[in-house]
């Protein structure tokens, strides 16, 4: 079998394709896989905030229009990047293995969030990273930046456009890993400082629902646990009706007890943030269905 596998061109884009290409090469030798890059929306205009742009599918459009046209048969995306619905004829394969799904601030100078000084300048193109980041240090001025990772540390230490200095900027720690990035100024959120975006450091691999026996061979390589973890993330993303223009948070965990849910969801200027944790022995729709009930009465009060 030729399998054409669509990404895009980002390093990042192109480490996460390599991986999943590497897995299959060990787990199906017999096959051929050839890298196919595809630009989206969101490659082609770098300068406006992603929610100037569109909807949440500016990084997976074009690519998702060349499976169903049978151009490539497999598409791999960072899941924290897909749409909660998907176009018919498509479906993910389950979950693989997550890499780190924390949220990383890397400092210009010093190793914690303390060292930033007074009225700092922190860079992000994310509102959940923002608004959560303004609550721990109401004192910190946000600015917004694009461009792969390799054109933010280049800003950290340049500055941007205008001029501006900046102290910081917020990365994916899974982004840094899967890059073999390493930097002595890192400071890592807990979880519980700043929720993750729902399945970040997860592998969205996407396939036509018609093909069953890739689908199958995809699937024989994912992890159970990371896969339940998904269901309640990106359910959650789904049920809240959450975009790309509002704040939104989902990070799910295997404890001893069970399955823990813990959830952020606010309003555009961010004026109204609610969090909500819910836990259970298995994952289930009931417990999503309780985290959007709790954050909505939240937001209503």
């Amino acid at each position: 079998m030729h399998i054409k596998i669509g990404t895009r061109g980002s390093k990042l884009a192109l480490a996460q394709t390599n991986y999943v290409i590497e897995k299959l090469k060990k787990a199906f030798p017999e096959n051929e896989y050839e890298v196919v890059i595809i630009k989206t929306t969101g490659d082609k205009d770098q300068t406006r905030p992603l929610d100037q742009i569109g909807s949440k599918g500016l990084f997976v459009d074009e690519i998702e229009r060349a499976l169903l046209a049978d151009e490539i048969q497999l598409a791999v995306h960072s899941m924290k990047d897909m749409p909660s619905e998907q176009p018919e004829g498509l479906t993910f394969a389950k979950s693989w293995k997550r890499e780190d799904a924390r949220d990383v601030l890397i400092l210009k100078e010093g190793k914690t969030l303390s060292d930033l000084p007074k009225g700092a300048n922190v860079a992000t193109g994310s509102k959940r990273r923002s608004y959560q980041l303004l609550k721990l240090r109401p004192d910190i001025n946000i600015f917004p930046i694009r461009g792969n990772i390799d054109t933010r540390i280049n800003k950290l230490k340049n500055g941007l456009a205008d001029g501006t200095r900046l102290d910081g900027i917020i990365l994916a720690a899974a982004g840094l890993n899967r890059l073999s990035i390493e930097n002595e100024n890192l400071y890592y959120f807990d979880i519980d400082e700043m929720i993750p975006s729902p399945a970040q450091g997860t592998l969205a691999i996407e396939i036509k629902s018609a093909n069953t026996k890739l689908l199958e061979m995809v699937n024989s390589l994912s992890d159970e646990v990371t896969n339940n973890i998904s269901f309640l993330e990106r359910g959650f993303l789904e049920k809240i009706g959450g975009d790309c223009h509002l704040p939104i948070g989902a990070y799910a965990s295997k404890e001893e007890e069970g399955y823990v849910l813990k959830t952020l969801f606010g309003n555009e200027d961010g004026s109204k943030l609610a969090t909500a944790v819910v836990s259970a022995e298995e994952p289930t729709e009931d417990m999503i269905d309780k985290a959007v009930e709790d954050i909505r009465k939240q937001l209503e009060d």
